[in-house]
């Protein structure tokens, strides 16, 4: 159940961070899930790192979606440089 639940939170979270950071991305759900899910360690360590979390404890929404927005923002970065094929 842990894993499905990751991937769910992972969905939403995506989800949020791609509809406040609109335009077009590369990549479909799988890519909206990984953002989502990387974005939530992301924001775990980055509150870990101010004093906001302590150890086992993990981020809230708010801070995991910008975390998301964060990695989506390099993500685009990274896939623009790419010349298409």
């Amino acid at each position: 159940m842990a894993i499905i639940t990751t991937i769910i939170v992972g969905l939403v979270i995506g989800l949020i961070a791609k509809f406040i950071m609109p335009g077009k991305d590369p990549g479909g759900w799988i890519v909206t899930i990984i953002i989502g899910i990387a974005g939530a360690t992301v924001g775990t360590l980055i509150g870990r790192a101010l004093g906001m979390y302590g150890p086992g404890e993990s981020a809230g929404w708010i801070i995991s979606v910008l975390g998301a927005i964060l990695l989506l923002w390099i993500y685009r970065l990274v896939t623009k440089r790419r010349p298409s094929a």
